[in-house]
């Protein structure tokens, strides 16, 4: 005999929660999977959990902005003839003409300009308003090779292989058929208003040997002129790191599972890869074991928002940083002055789901004409540039706390850790102890 108590109010589960259930029921009345973009929406350990130790006695701090704190970095010295040389360790990742507008190309590259810093193509190849306005652009080989060609490889200033995204490593993108204008259709040789799939592997290799066959015939067509990136995705970082190395990259970018995606599976955002944070120290260790630290630059991105954040990331070995959704966001994606329509597509300001339907109200992740000229790509620049100044000067102040004269001088002694999770990844003390899990044993 059941009992009813008018007190104790019904619990729900916790394995089943009301997300849970509503997935299970839309699955059953669709039979698809769920797609979208952007990252995961879950909580990780992150650079949150992580805090600096500001000098005082035992370490002498530099002088507000009368001592110079050096926040210039220069990457693809390995083999490169001409490495590039940037204002602030803060890059633009990766995002395509197809996923964003032109005007929001356009913005990336004028924003990156003026803050002396680099941008980055995507899958779908190069446009010409990116090109002209970007003063340091890093070209994406891809294994789809939508919109490859030799001229545009050429045009470039470094060139990056994309092995792994860390939103989806070991899956390819997603590009709805919405989004394929003439425009867009015409550079990727597909054709219009039909889903285009990007393959998980590169279709001319099958390991890191191939890999190395490939980076040497990308140097020889742009006459050993430009550096040449590998991007991997945050699931095996030491190894993967090591082969990059290995088959001769200048640089390694590492992406961790905070990385966003312009649409893919939701089950793979959310249960593929490894948190930022755990991806770093292993592959520092890898470069160390090689000795190839600060030799090879490493870049690191999924989840970088603020200076404090890429200040812990140089601590922990990173040479530099790249930034997606946080970019997007800086030139007006997700503004809250669009909640109206958000609404309408079913949505919210914030919610970061709408980037593969290509109807987005701020004219970032859409080619609907209409919705693209909403996007003013010069005063999206500006606020773009303001964005990484600010980010800049952040990590500046912290690096000048802990009496440091330059961003990558930051080391894992300037850190701690609140949790144990983020101590075990990160590899620093938790606060108020030596000691972090594992130490002793990589």
């Amino acid at each position: 005999m059941s009992y009813y108590n008018p007190f104790t109010p019904p619990r729900k589960s916790a394995t089943f929660d009301d997300y849970t259930l509503a997935e299970i029921r839309r699955a059953a009345a669709t039979g698809i999977y769920d797609i979208r973009g952007a990252g995961t929406k879950r909580k990780v350990p992150h650079f949150d959990d992580l805090l600096f130790l500001g000098a005082s006695i035992s370490r002498y701090p530099l002088e507000g902005y009368r001592e110079k704190c050096d926040t210039s970095v220069v990457l693809g010295t390995r083999f490169a003839k001409k490495p590039i040389q940037l204002k602030t360790p803060i890059t633009i990742a990766g995002m395509s003409f197809g996923a964003l507008s032109g005007n929001a190309k356009e913005a990336l590259g004028r924003g990156a300009t003026l803050a002396g810093t680099s941008t980055t193509t995507g899958d779908g190849g190069m446009t010409d308003e990116e090109r002209g306005h970007s003063q340091t652009l890093v070209y994406q080989y891809l294994p789809s090779r939508y919109g490859m060609n030799p001229k545009d490889l050429r045009r470039a200033d470094a060139i990056e292989v994309v092995v792994g995204q860390g939103a989806k490593p070991g899956g390819g993108g997603m590009l709805l058929g919405q989004k394929i204008s003439d425009r867009v259709a015409n550079m990727r040789n597909l054709p219009k208003g039909i889903d285009q799939r990007s393959a998980c592997r590169h279709p001319d290799w099958t390991g890191p040997d191939d890999l190395e066959i490939k980076i040497l015939e990308l140097r020889e067509i742009t006459d050993w002129e430009k550096p040449i990136y590998v991007k991997i995705g945050g699931a095996r970082p030491y190894y993967d790191t090591a082969l990059a190395v290995k088959a001769g990259a200048d640089v390694v970018v590492l992406d961790g599972m905070q990385g966003g995606t312009a649409a893919t599976q939701d089950v793979f955002i959310e249960n593929v890869g490894m948190p930022t944070l755990a991806c770093i120290r292993p592959a520092v260790q890898a470069l160390q074991d090689l000795g190839m630290h600060r030799k090879v630059q490493l870049i690191i991105s999924g989840g970088i928002r603020s200076g404090a954040d890429v200040a812990k990331a140089l601590a922990l070995g990173a040479d530099a940083v790249a930034i997606g959704t946080a970019a997007l966001v800086a030139i007006g994606d997700n503004d809250p002055k669009w909640e109206e329509e958000y609404q309408k597509l079913g949505t919210t300001a914030g919610a970061y789901d709408d980037w593969h339907e290509g109807k987005d109200p701020a004219g970032i992740t859409t080619q609907d004409p209409e919705l693209a000229a909403r996007l003013d790509p010069v005063a999206a620049g500006r606020r773009l540039a303001n964005y990484l100044k600010v980010m800049t000067l952040e990590a500046q102040t912290i690096a000048r706390a802990c009496g440091k004269n330059k961003l990558t001088n930051l080391e894992p002694e300037d850190l701690c850790a609140l949790t144990m999770e983020a101590a075990a990844m990160a590899q620093v003390p938790l606060a108020g102890t030596n000691w972090y899990p594992g130490k002793g044993a990589f």
